[in-house]
């Protein structure tokens, strides 16, 4: 068989190699009640045009985003990746290529991350950035760990406006450091007053805007708290597109700003892979996980890039190490690089624009239907909808009528009470005519 070689006289040759009778002599230490005494329950072998059959009828049930109008956001984003991006990303040199473990041959990804790395600073508003992280959640958490090794304390605040997975991700990361953190109740409106939760205990103040419910919040006043007090302020984003158009954390007084960079040419991927994005000052340089790529020249005074800063446990003494974060993600950052660069700035804010406007004019349209009301007082591409019924019924409904309405805040935050709330997020992709089949599916669902 293709994916069975062994014949039985192999098999026989190898047990009589290894000393025994039959397979089931391997597995005697596994006791009798533990072992299966026949073939699972489970339909029998089919060729593989037979799977893809099968596999394919089963995918049909599924209303995929590309084949309806989609809102859904919350973390994981539908933006138009250009054909030229996927192109050269595949180009064999990028595509199978791994960890450079001798940095300075791999003079190209080590140039494409340099620059990576210059582009995220330059979005964030940061001195520096390192050469991406496994995706925004890590990132954050790796974020807190690095805030606990800079102030010397180990408790960390988290806003009610955080998505409910980067703190899970921070708190279960914390929980075997045996780090505090203090999560704040879900704050709907953005009116939870931050600075008050600030002391000398604290490491690290976590915020996110635009937040989990699509509210813009000033970091300025937050910053200046957390610093009169030696606090770091960690700033975090999911939708790296705002940063187009929204006041950078780093000129808000940010010290490490985090998030996820899947918005930029990365699909939706069911999940992934994605790309965690990670930023800060100068001063904390030694303390950044993961790595940095640099630039420098030969003997012969010619450019070149090379590995700044290594924090992998393969490196060095895991102790000594400020992450164990075993890699980055070097396809997916390409991926942004090359989409951001042929964005350019003026078409990054261009994007930026039409992502605002298209969320506003959903959003007032939403806002005529009797029973539904917009929570924000201000946001980007994405708003927190109040329902008169269980948003999560509701979106199975619209579902059937081919609109993928949006994320359910009972999904995210499942014992708050918040069933009736639904996040919709309205990006470039989606025309004037989803918008409107999105109100007359809301309206028939309603």
């Amino acid at each position: 068989m293709r994916y069975l070689p062994l014949t039985q006289e192999d098999r026989a040759q190898m047990r009589a190699a290894i000393g025994v009778s039959d397979v089931d002599a391997l597995y005697a230490d596994v006791p009798a009640d533990l072992r299966l005494d026949g073939p699972l329950d489970l339909p029998r072998g089919k060729s593989e045009i037979e799977v893809e059959r099968l596999l394919g009828a089963m995918a049909q049930r599924n209303l995929s985003a590309s084949r309806a109008p989609f809102f859904v956001g919350a973390g994981a984003y539908k933006h138009h990746i250009p054909a030229s991006v996927d192109h050269l990303i595949q180009r064999s040199e990028f595509l199978t290529s791994y960890t450079p473990y001798q940095p300075e041959i791999s003079q190209g990804t080590l140039q494409y991350l340099f620059e990576f790395q210059t582009q995220v600073a330059m979005l964030t508003g940061m001195e520096i950035a390192n050469a991406s992280m496994y995706d925004g959640s890590t990132a954050c958490a790796e974020a807190a760990l690095m805030a606990h090794r800079i102030t010397k304390r180990r408790k960390a605040v988290l806003s009610g406006g955080l998505h409910p997975h980067y703190a899970e991700v921070l708190r279960t990361i914390s929980h075997f450091a045996s780090d505090e953190v203090v999560s704040l109740a879900p704050d709907v409106l953005a009116h939870e007053d931050l600075a008050a939760t600030i002391d000398e205990s604290v490491s690290c103040l976590v915020v996110q805007t635009p937040d989990v419910f699509g509210n813009l919040r000033d970091l300025t006043p937050l910053a200046e708290a957390c610093h009169r007090h030696g606090a770091l302020l960690i700033a975090v984003f999911t939708e790296a597109v705002s940063l187009g158009l929204v006041t950078p954390p780093g000129e808000m007084g940010a010290d490490i700003v985090v998030g996820e960079g899947q918005s930029l040419g990365n699909p939706l991927s069911f999940g992934g892979p994605y790309l965690g994005l990670f930023a800060t000052r100068l001063s904390y340089l030694r303390q950044t996980p993961g790595r940095l790529c640099g630039e420098t020249v030969d003997a012969d005074g010619r450019r070149g890039y090379v590995a700044t800063l290594s924090a992998r446990e393969q490196h060095i003494r895991r102790d000594k190490a400020t992450s164990n974060i075993c890699t980055n993600s070097n396809l997916c950052a390409l991926a942004f690089s090359i989409h951001l660069s042929l964005l350019g700035e003026a078409g990054l804010r261009r994007l930026a624009r039409v992502n605002h406007a298209n969320a506003v004019d959903l959003a007032e349209r939403l806002a005529r239907i009797p029973g539904v009301e917009t929570l924000n007082e201000s946001f980007f591409n994405e708003f927190t909808l109040r329902l008169p019924c269980d948003a999560a019924r509701l979106v199975e409904n619209m579902a059937e009528a081919g609109v993928l309405a949006g994320v359910p805040v009972s999904r995210l935050l499942p014992d708050a009470g918040l069933d009736d709330l639904l996040l919709v997020a309205s990006t470039e992709v989606n025309t004037p005519q989803d918008r409107e089949a999105f109100v007359a599916a809301l309206r028939g669902a309603l």
